[in-house]
């Protein structure tokens, strides 16, 4: 039995500790929104994090996570909710099939965690490992810049005196 937290719930698992941490969430959680892509960990389509880090859960077996926090790209905004990334990708309108979105999401709000005002090298270097088949990377970048701006924005707004 693996027991860890799921986007802030705990649960437990019988599979075997062996399994890839992606296929526990996707087939026994059904949280179908991370994705198989190389299943060698190389593309971040199945990228979620682990205590905080963007992790590719393809290659991660479930018992690596027992007792730690894991968070799916359903557990960092709603459709009611949208989180800043998924609210800057529509503003961009990064996705094309969307199939990647979700690790390429995921891989950003762990930047943007680390460093919430990258510059565009930062962003370059932090996705670099994120691949997309049809070539969204401009429109990537610019949506993580884009609330990475806003964050600079707010910091900047509350350290001005009213």
């Amino acid at each position: 039995m693996v027991r860890f937290v799921l986007n802030g719930t705990p649960v437990e698992t019988d599979d075997a500790p062996d399994t890839p941490l992606l296929w526990v969430v996707r087939d026994t959680f059904g949280l179908k929104g991370s994705k198989y892509g190389c299943g060698a960990g190389l593309c971040g389509a199945c990228t979620m994090h682990v205590d905080g880090a963007a992790t590719r859960t393809c290659v991660l077996p479930v018992s690596a996570v027992a007792g730690r926090s894991v968070t799916t790209i359903e557990g960092i905004g709603t459709p009611d909710a949208l989180h800043p990334l998924q609210a800057a990708w529509v503003e961009h309108s990064v996705p094309q099939c969307g199939y990647c979105q979700s690790g390429q999401i995921m891989t950003a709000a762990a930047l943007l965690e680390r460093n919430p005002n990258p510059t565009a090298t930062e962003v370059e270097s932090a996705m670099a490992g994120n691949l997309c088949r049809c070539g969204c990377y401009p429109r990537i970048k610019a949506a993580i810049l884009a609330v990475g701006a806003l964050a600079h924005d707010a910091t900047r707004s509350e350290e001005t005196p009213a």
